[in-house]
């Protein structure tokens, strides 16, 4: 089976879980006897190719292979359609830029038939611009390739309209994976130009894959998807190349951990209220907040305002091997997030022999019995939580131990055999 797969990053240059994820799905697609072109906006050169061939939207012309320009256009006409990426991009700012790109996309289309678009695959001001572009490449890329694959695969909205114009142009079925969705990233205050994308991908996938039960409640209730084509495989990780990190600590103290995007869906204040209630208790601990993102400052100003700021350290970004790092350092991980599709980071910390803490409002939690979790809200119970792992080494040492068992459990291999048969059922 040949699977043409549209992403939007892939190892080692990521922003988040969702390039991670694309990794290990390909490696487990490729252990289950799957082969898959994985197109992505900017390839760098660097990336693995050793479970996939990465091919570069930025070196695709798109060209007379698309032999009627004014038929293309009217088959992907959903290109008129503009977004944003909250929380990366501002509303005010896409408010501006929006109406007038609207208008000149189409247009541009035609008077550039025949050309390259170097895209940056990052997650700014053009963003719109890039998805619709990128459509346009995907409709491109079908045409040359429609020999070489049987199903279209396309990883969360950034990259459905890509994969809804690969459809379009080869008539093979579609599946989309949804990682999160607007509700995930925004609460019930959705940005509804993402929704339509969100939905109309939706409803033109022949199968959707969720990352848990908690995605696919939210794809069936909240965008009218129908039961029988969703479909939930969890995520899972892949630790084979990881080596045990030691670390010369520089403080004697305890350290807690919050890893992640500092924005609304990762519950950030949570986080500093359950840790102001934990130094009341206890002294010998600090925090780290991991991450950056757009309730950043806030968030400093928050510390600053329960005169924590002497426990309480702001790493910015990570990657990587600090990333790792990091986790080293920890005594406790915690996850305190709104609402969480999945969640890998707890997974990692795991690896890491590190005890964990995670929201009940989490998919991850769906798949793991020893890491505590709590309601997002309760920052009593938060704390609690906190307050008992550290206090208490046995409790600790029992959540390390089994929580590295649970987590070397959960396979890529496992996961990728269940889109096989996804795939399977939509060939049907």
């Amino acid at each position: 089976m040949r699977v043409l797969m549209f992403g939007w990053e892939f190892p080692p240059h990521i922003a988040g879980g969702l390039g991670t994820a694309c990794y290990g799905i390909v490696k487990g697609l490729a252990n289950n006897g799957v082969d898959t072109l994985f197109v992505m906006p900017s390839a760098s050169g660097d990336e693995d190719q050793t479970y996939t061939r990465i091919l570069n939207a930025s070196d695709v012309e798109v060209s007379d292979v698309v032999r009627n320009p004014k038929e293309f256009l009217e088959r992907v006409q959903f290109l008129r359609v503009g977004t944003n990426m909250v929380p990366y991009m501002d509303p005010v700012k896409f408010t501006e830029m929006s109406s007038k790109d609207q208008k000149s996309q189409i247009e541009d289309f035609k008077v550039n038939f025949k050309q390259k678009y170097k895209f940056s695959g990052k997650y700014g001001t053009n963003l719109m611009e890039e998805i619709s572009r990128y459509a346009m490449v995907g409709g491109e890329i079908a045409a040359q390739h429609k020999d070489e694959f049987d199903v279209i695969h396309a990883h969360d909205w950034l990259t459905y309209m890509a994969g809804i114009a690969a459809k379009r142009i080869s008539g093979k079925p579609l599946v989309i994976h949804v990682h999160a969705t607007e509700f995930d990233r925004t609460g019930e205050n959705v940005n509804t130009q993402v929704f339509a994308i969100e939905q109309m991908g939706m409803r033109e996938a022949d199968k959707v894959i969720t990352v848990s039960n908690l995605t696919r409640n939210i794809v069936i209730n909240k965008y009218g998807i129908n039961p029988d084509k969703v479909f939930t495989v969890h995520n899972a990780v892949d630790f084979a190349d990881r080596k045990q990190m030691l670390v010369e600590r520089s403080v004697d103290e305890k350290v807690v951990t919050f890893l992640g995007r500092i924005t609304f869906q990762k519950g950030p204040e949570y986080f500093i209220e359950a840790a102001n209630k934990v130094l009341k208790r206890c002294s010998n601990v600090r925090f780290v907040m991991a991450g950056s993102g757009d309730l950043l400052n806030r968030s400093i100003r928050q510390v600053a305002k329960l005169g924590i700021s002497d426990k309480f350290h702001f790493t910015g970004f990570l990657r990587g091997a600090d990333v790792q790092k990091m986790f080293a350092y920890s005594d406790v991980y915690v996850m305190p997030s709104v609402s969480e599709p999945f969640g890998i980071s707890p997974l990692e910390a795991m690896i890491t022999g590190v005890p964990t803490i995670i929201s009940k409002q989490s998919g991850v939690a769906e798949v793991l019995k020893y890491s505590i979790k709590v309601d997002f809200w309760d920052v009593d119970a938060l704390a609690d939580a906190m307050y008992g792992l550290l206090q208490y080494p046995a409790l600790a040492q029992m959540a390390a131990d089994k929580g590295y068992d649970e987590v070397n459990a959960l396979k890529w291999d496992h996961a990728a055999a269940k889109m096989k048969h996804i795939y399977e059922l939509a060939l049907k």
